[in-house]
């Protein structure tokens, strides 16, 4: 029985580490970006769509961004959907002279029934726009973003993401952690794709489509993960998501773990009702025509259950290594040395403050001292060379980050301290994915969508 119980685990934890491998070697291709020649020549028309549901605390300074952006007035427009508004969200959008939209439809609630309800009218409009670009009512819009969209879309790509920024990353832990997630991913995921050809992802807010395509595909992207589900259904029809690195947005994001959990739920939600319907067809079409780039993105709709084998892997691990008489299982030491996965390991500690510094969000002092910081895996360890009392080793290692994080405050200042204390919570925001995303596969069937409120305006000259 032991030897059926060592070959699974095997066979399951080898396949955990390939495709853990798999996604660091390629974030690497994001690390660095290519020179490209920038002709900013304005050539496509745009319809800009806020999709808003009571948010009379941020419309403004969205609209007020959108109206500064460096681009010809008359070549686009500003339209606000408000969705089953009950505040005065059309009110103060109706001051600013763009086009106010208002939508009630209670049994149809959510982003993406707004959305594909706004579409149906620009169709219908004597006014035609060559793409559309879509944004959430919280963010922040850089004057340099349609610029840059145009530049991508004249290059040939139907639909075009931009940088999802932060526009509150100092508000709370969970905004910082989220702010983190963020950079990261804008970096090792959706830079590193375009970088090697692969199709980039929709992120829910500061993307475009082209106006044609939408006409073709249709959007009937109503789940709580409409971009996902459209950016599935592009790459089936032979595209890929374009990505403009300087096209950028602010989004805010939430200040409390409860918001947190809400809107990941939602995303889990999303995630796992995208992959029912599209993870096989992505698979079959990937195979069938011998393009990775369209596997690729069978592996990404597949985030939820990649995290719990992540997260079972884990599980595995320790219940072998705390078994002192062994319990059959195989764990993925088996596979490295000892040196060689603590190696392993300070690598993807490291690897994200360097993303941060890449991105001018930390200082390469900050990035130095994580540098420092990460060989605790050798360091700790040979502390605790010889000491078998359990509390011993706690207070060593307790003592050890403590005196870490008063260098910090020491050399860097307290601004530093605080952001390095976030940057080591970021790895609770990270394990609290798992329950998470337990929650969002067994509820995955229900739609009703999780409205975030918001309590504070932030100007784009504030960001």
């Amino acid at each position: 029985m032991g030897k059926y119980i060592f070959t699974i685990t095997a066979v399951f934890q080898i396949l955990v580490f390939t495709l853990t491998v798999y996604y660091m070697v390629l974030g690497f291709f994001g690390l660095v970006r290519k020179k490209e020649k920038k002709d900013y020549t304005p050539k496509k028309k745009f319809a800009l769509l806020i999709a808003a549901h009571n948010e009379e605390v941020v419309i403004s300074k969205l609209i007020e961004s959108m109206l500064n952006l460096e681009y010809p007035k008359d070549m686009y427009d500003i339209f606000v959907i408000a969705d089953n508004c009950t505040d005065n969200t059309a009110k103060i959008a109706s001051k600013y002279k763009v086009n106010v939209c208002e939508r009630f439809e209670k049994d149809k609630r959510g982003k993406g029934y707004a959305l594909e309800w706004m579409f149906a009218n620009l169709f219908k409009m004597e006014k035609q726009y060559d793409a559309i670009a879509i944004f959430d009512a919280d963010n922040l819009v850089h004057k340099n973003f349609l610029k840059e969209i145009n530049l991508k879309m004249c290059q040939g790509y139907k639909v075009v993401q931009g940088y999802i920024d932060s526009k509150n990353p100092d508000d709370s832990w969970i905004a910082t952690a989220y702010s983190i997630a963020f950079w990261t991913q804008n970096r090792l995921f959706q830079l590193a794709r375009a970088n090697v050809g692969f199709s980039n992802q929709i992120g829910g807010t500061g993307f475009a489509i082209d106006t044609e395509t939408l006409k073709e595909l249709g959007w009937g992207a109503t789940c709580l993960t409409e971009d996902l589900e459209f950016t599935c259904k592009l790459v089936l029809n032979g595209a890929k998501v374009g990505w403009a690195h300087d096209a950028i947005i602010y989004d805010e994001k939430p200040l409390k773990l409860a918001q947190s959990w809400t809107q990941r739920k939602r995303w889990m939600q999303g995630f796992t009702d995208v992959a029912s319907r599209y993870f096989f067809k992505l698979v079959k079409k990937s195979i069938k025509e011998r393009k990775w780039y369209i596997f690729d993105c069978a592996l990404y709709v597949l985030q939820p259950f990649v995290t719990l084998m992540l997260a079972l892997s884990a599980i595995l691990t320790i219940v072998q290594v705390d078994s002192s008489a062994g319990r059959d299982i195989f764990i993925l030491s088996y596979l490295l040395s000892d040196i060689g996965w603590k190696v392993f390991a300070l690598i993807q500690f490291i690897i994200t403050p360097v993303v941060l510094a890449l991105e001018e969000k930390v200082s390469k002092a900050f990035l130095t001292m994580t540098v420092i910081y990460s060989t605790n895996v050798f360091v700790i360890p040979y502390l605790l060379e010889g000491v078998e009392n359990y509390f011993i080793s706690l207070g060593i290692t307790i003592g050890f980050n403590l005196a870490f994080l008063f260098l910090v405050l020491i050399l860097l200042g307290k601004k530093n301290l605080i952001l390095f204390f976030r940057f080591l919570l970021y790895g609770i925001y990270t394990i609290t994915w798992i329950p998470i995303t337990i929650q969002g596969i067994i509820n995955k069937n229900n739609k009703e969508w999780s409205h975030t409120k918001h309590v504070r305006s932030i100007e784009i000259y504030d960001v």
